[in-house]
């Protein structure tokens, strides 16, 4: 899916509250390695809310049908249930 992975480093300008940046840094926080997880982290829920938005209808109707007919292997599923039951 969303894969970073390896990906060369590029140097931007961010505008960071200055006693949170001040906390941060006594703290010894790495804000590059900060800023790239929670980054990437709200672009794969941003990526993921999108996908689900645009296939919004596809996955209600799939819903119905499964509460609908069941899976195609529910037939299959003996051996899962409780003989005593």
């Amino acid at each position: 899916m969303l894969d970073f992975g390896d990906a060369p480093k590029r140097a931007t300008n961010l505008t960071l509250n200055a006693r949170m940046l001040d906390v941060a840094k006594s703290l010894d926080i790495n804000l590059s390695a900060t800023v790239d997880r929670l980054l990437a982290e709200e672009i794969r829920r941003r990526y993921r809310d999108q996908w689900l938005a645009r296939n919004k209808d596809a996955v209600d109707e799939y819903n119905a049908r499964i509460e609908r007919d069941g899976g195609f292997s529910d037939r299959y599923r003996n051996f899962m249930r409780d003989p005593e039951a």
